[in-house]
């Protein structure tokens, strides 16, 4: 159930109900020359859809679409506001929810995200708002590789191009990080790859997808 679809009055009912509002946060950002710039934020949009499916107390606000992705520069299409600004943006926006909701999740799909998401949890949580994050974590490629890949072509295949799907850099993330840190992918890879997608499927995708929905399913039954 989608927030943006209802009434005032609609909200309020639910709201007193005790529903959870689950934010999506997202990027605008490269994901190399197969996958669309909107890959992290389709990912976390779906997670919560997903979840709203499983528990009928979940409504999912609006898909936040920008955050920090400075990581990404030099690539056309990235939109990146900062850490700074995303801290900020999620800061207000939690208080503001918390105007009507006892509870907010924010679902954040783009590592570079996790810093000022982090801040503003502890923020809000400090404010005595009740506020939980979860971030998806899998195994592999960490940006446009094959996870990624695989989970576009379960949720928006029309919108992947295997034809341009090539491998990047394969180092392991933690030989590369200091490169990145310093002059950012375009210092490892000329695509904006961090793996090899190449060899992604959609059945794949759809394996990772569930395993995602059932740990994000147990984060919010265990959320206390």
């Amino acid at each position: 159930m989608r927030l943006a679809d209802l009434s005032w009055p609609d909200v309020a009912e639910r709201a007193a109900a005790g529903a959870i509002l689950a934010v999506p946060v997202g990027a605008t950002e490269q994901h190399g020359p197969h996958l669309p710039l909107s890959t992290d934020t389709d990912i976390a949009l779906a997670l919560c859809d997903r979840l709203s499916d499983k528990r009928p107390d979940v409504l999912v606000a609006p898909a936040v679409a920008f955050g920090s992705s400075g990581e990404h520069a030099g690539f056309a299409g990235t939109l990146s506001i900062g850490q700074a600004a995303t801290e900020l943006l999620l800061l207000e926006l939690g208080r503001s929810a918390a105007e009507t909701f006892g509870r907010l999740l924010f679902v954040s799909a783009h590592g570079g995200n996790a810093a000022p998401v982090a801040r503003a949890v502890a923020r809000l949580q400090a404010e005595s708002r009740e506020v939980s994050v979860f971030q998806p974590r899998w195994n592999g490629d960490p940006h446009a590789g094959r996870p990624e890949t695989a989970l576009q072509l379960a949720l928006r295949p029309a919108v992947v191009r295997m034809d341009q799907a090539a491998a990047g850099d394969r180092r392991p993330l933690g030989e590369v990080l200091p490169l990145l840190r310093e002059g950012g992918v375009r210092a490892v890879s000329r695509t904006g790859v961090l793996g090899d997608p190449t060899g992604a499927t959609s059945t794949e995708g759809k394996a990772l997808l569930d395993d995602l929905t059932a740990q994000l399913v147990s984060h919010v039954d265990g959320w206390r």
